[in-house]
């Protein structure tokens, strides 16, 4: 059993009348592992989740958490998970501290609210109705909320959105712990540092199917250990650049004046670089040589920005 994924989806379908939100989506999250799930807005990946916790029921495949049924054993699986919604879930009216509280009244064995206060930075608005919360606020109580009960698998939407730096870190390190812990965390955010920094594996969904998969490392290596970008005039001619260049090299102006190479950089390499830009009375600025990042990889991908 302990061999078995923490969420286990196949072939999932969801469609909200003529529109396909999730076409044929297979995601498997290791028990004990950070798992960020990252996507364009629209590519299905709220709905994928909202499967995932039961408040919605699948049109095709099957979607199985922590062995369960998110449907139709919603009762056996809700005590065992934790999640965190990006907007709702809270009474408006009640105060920070005292839905937090109530909240771990509903669990068995919950960490003391007054530890996650403390760590949220939440001490200053405890009395403070969730309405009048800031944005980062009603985050970081969200967030609270989620964990409180000591949830085997914990389902994360957007934990960092709208937080400083000071708190977004504080969030990082309590997501760390949870980990530490045996704690499984699926993870959406917008942020691929954050993503990154985080997750064992990183899973790609756009238009309704699961594109890439992998740790951070595998998917930025891609095939190029390294990337070597430079700025110069606009318009160079990058088939002249290749030609001087090992076959399997790539190269490509992102914008106006602005390069990237990606292959196998070397020393010599490098030099071959600087020598043709000599050649062609090129003065590269701004040369430096960097790993692939994560960003890069979802616009290759894609086509697309993490928001649309």
């Amino acid at each position: 059993m302990h061999d078995e994924p923490a969420v286990q989806v196949t072939g999932l379908v969801k469609r909200y009348g003529a529109r396909t939100a999730v076409n044929g989506l297979d995601l498997a999250v290791p028990r004990g592992t950070v798992t960020a799930v990252l996507g364009p807005n629209g590519a299905g990946k709220t709905t994928t989740v909202e499967v995932c916790e039961g408040y919605r029921r699948p049109d095709g495949g099957t979607a199985r958490v922590l062995g369960l049924d998110p449907v139709t054993q919603a009762g056996l699986l809700r005590p065992r998970i934790g999640v965190m919604l990006q907007s709702g879930g809270v009474y408006a009216g009640a105060r920070a501290e005292e839905m937090l509280r109530h909240v771990a009244a509903l669990h068995a064995r919950p960490v003391d609210p007054g530890v996650l206060i403390e760590r949220l930075g939440l001490e200053s608005c405890g009395r403070t109705p969730y309405r009048r919360l800031s944005g980062g606020q009603q985050q970081r109580l969200a967030l609270a909320m989620a964990v409180v009960g000591r949830p085997e698998l914990v389902f994360l939407d957007e934990p960092t959105a709208g937080l400083d730096p000071q708190a977004r870190h504080a969030t990082w390190d309590l997501i760390r712990e949870l980990r530490a812990d045996g704690t499984t965390v699926v993870l959406t955010t917008h942020f691929m540092d954050e993503a990154e920094q985080l997750a064992d594996e990183v899973v790609i969904i756009d238009a309704g199917r699961a594109i890439a998969a992998g740790t951070p490392d595998e998917l930025c290596r891609g095939g190029a250990e390294n990337t070597l970008r430079f700025s110069g005039r606009p318009g160079l001619d990058l088939a002249s650049l290749l030609n001087a260049l090992p076959a399997d090299t790539l190269a490509a102006e992102l914008s106006p004046g602005m390069y990237r190479i990606e292959g196998k950089i070397d020393p010599q390499l490098l030099a071959t670089v600087t020598s043709w830009c000599a050649q062609h009375g090129v003065l590269p600025d701004h040369l430096a040589v960097e790993r692939r990042t994560l960003e890069d990889v979802f616009l290759e991908l894609t086509g697309r920005e993490l928001r649309v």
